[in-house]
């Protein structure tokens, strides 16, 4: 569900987890409520700084019939490309943010008999709006969480420590979970969930796939996971103008950081609301939206993940 509209907010709370997670609590900033939010939804959180602005994609982690807040909890990363320093260093309570309206694209099946949730780290976000929704429809579900030793205790306070069905595995380094050994001998109409690092979520769609599960009940979730490129130029047809895209900035940072406002929703490359008409030049595609024969053709790219193998990409924009 997507819902048009930006929602102003200040931050109302900031709770630090563990050294590296925070939540953030933002409550509207005239007061009343927000929209309800679907399960799995995310916002996008406009974040101003004094040199640029950054536009990042957050899962909701509050139950959809939470109105009066919305919360998101963001991990500290060394190689982060601002957003979650700026959060985790300069974003104070207090502070006036601007949302996007609440979007899911990541639902719940709700014809499924049994719903297996497997997350990586802090791909466990999603999910804990899925848990207060299954637990009011009396559904059938697991959630595996897989994490370092060290944030286990962490997750197990999200969580919850006595959650029925709920399992948190620490995962040492080079270690890979049995992924078999949760999928196999499921019952049939069983769906399974992932969202955390894209070698996780590779490996359950790659397991369930050779188990014999039908594609549609397969979901996965993605926030970025860009991991950047040889450099290129881009080109923008209806006015001649070319930017620079570096080796580790996404083809839609580039424009955002030249003040041209392209279309943007997930920033993963899941919705589709990116793609942008290609002219010249050869995709390097990233996204999960276009289909093979789509991404053949090289008519669309996907610019929040996508990039480039020629020099050059010139876009009908």
């Amino acid at each position: 569900m997507i819902l048009d509209g930006k929602l102003s907010a200040r931050v109302a709370e900031i709770e630090l987890l563990n050294p590296t997670l925070k939540r953030f609590r933002f409550v509207p900033e005239t007061g009343g409520v927000f929209p309800t939010s679907p399960p799995g939804a995310h916002v996008l959180v406009t974040l101003r700084g004094p040199d640029r602005v950054w536009q990042n994609a957050y899962s909701l982690v509050t139950p959809p019939d939470q109105r009066d807040h919305y919360a998101i909890v963001v991990r500290r990363v060394p190689d982060s490309r601002g957003g979650s320093h700026f959060l985790h260093d300069r974003l104070e309570i207090g502070d006036a943010v601007e949302l996007s309206a609440p979007a899911s694209l990541f639902p719940i099946a709700s014809l499924a008999r049994k719903h297996i949730l497997i997350a990586g780290g802090i791909g466990l976000t999603p999910f804990l709006s899925y848990r207060p929704v299954l637990a009011s429809r009396g559904a059938a579900y697991e959630l595996h969480q897989f994490c370092a030793p060290d944030e286990v205790e962490t997750f197990r306070t999200l969580l919850g420590d006595d959650a029925a069905g709920v399992h948190v595995h620490g995962v040492g380094r080079g270690e890979r979970p049995d992924l078999a050994a949760l999928l196999a001998d499921q019952p049939l109409g069983t769906h399974v969930y992932t969202c955390g690092p894209q070698g996780l979520m590779d490996a359950v769609e790659e397991t369930a796939r050779g188990l014999g599960w039908t594609p549609h009940a397969i979901h996965r979730e993605s926030f970025g996971g860009d991991k950047g490129g040889e450099p290129f130029t881009v080109t923008l047809a209806r006015s001649g103008r070319s930017i620079a895209v570096g080796a580790s900035q996404t083809l839609l940072e580039a424009l955002e950081g030249e003040g041209i406002e392209a279309p943007c929703l997930c920033r993963g490359g899941a919705c589709g609301v990116c793609l942008l008409p290609l002219v010249d030049g050869i995709p390097d595609h990233r996204d999960h939206v276009l289909s093979d024969a789509e991404k053949a053709e090289g008519r669309l790219i996907a610019t929040c993940v996508s990039r480039a193998r020629s020099e050059t990409l010139v876009l009908d924009f």
